[in-house]
């Protein structure tokens, strides 16, 4: 992990937060409106610790887990992801936070297709069948399935009319991603390095991967 330790400069002409401030103006944008009350202030100590001592996003995770306290920041193996028994525990994972925003992430009639050299997997959620792999088998397949993953999970934000889009930071197996309204993300890649350990939009992501 590339770590980054940027104090007391200026981001154009505007001056750098701290990170009392950034955890406030985060409040303002409702990032912690998925948080439950009991976990906020642990929740908002770590972002302001992390950006003050590493300029570096990412919220608290439960001891001893990959879960994190926000519901907005995962944790996905995409190698994991890619198999057919992990998808729909990784659905399992996001749902929550769907339902904390009054939305519906209902998934069913799971197939797969598959010959030596060749992978079809599709899934229906909320009744809409979606692809989570169709392609011949290479170097890229985690790094497709992760792709697959974020569109569908969007795809059903956007067709429930949601602000809120899921953003890849990285891949592999320790792939991580966020839950973010444009707002939110914006105001992240104005205040935090536009690097690899940082939220992209995904035709970025997928472009800099070289995935299309």
């Amino acid at each position: 992990m590339t770590l980054f330790f940027c104090k007391g400069f200026k981001v154009g002409n505007k001056k750098k937060l701290n990170g009392k401030q950034i955890v406030e103006e985060l409040e303002k944008i409702n990032f912690f409106n998925l948080t439950s009350k009991s976990e906020l202030n642990a929740e908002k100590l770590e972002i302001e610790n992390s950006y003050n001592e590493l300029n570096f996003f990412e919220g608290k995770s439960r001891e001893e887990s990959l879960e994190f306290l926000d519901n907005r920041f995962y944790s996905i193996d995409s190698e994991e992801l890619f198999f057919f028994f992990f998808l729909t525990e990784y659905l399992k994972i996001v749902k929550p936070s769907f339902e904390k925003l009054g939305l519906k992430l209902n998934f069913s009639n799971e197939k797969s297709s598959q010959t030596k050299e060749y992978w079809k997997h599709t899934i229906e959620l909320n009744g809409k069948e979606y692809v989570a792999f169709d392609n011949n088998f290479g170097e890229l397949d985690w790094g497709i399935a992760y792709v697959k993953f974020i569109e569908m999970l969007n795809a059903e934000l956007e067709a429930q009319k949601s602000d809120e889009r899921f953003y890849p930071i990285s891949a592999q197996n320790d792939g991580r991603l966020v839950l973010l309204t444009k707002n939110q993300f914006e105001f992240v890649k104005e205040n935090y390095p536009n690097d690899n350990e940082h939220p992209k939009i995904l035709e970025d992501w997928k472009n800099e991967n070289g995935i299309k």
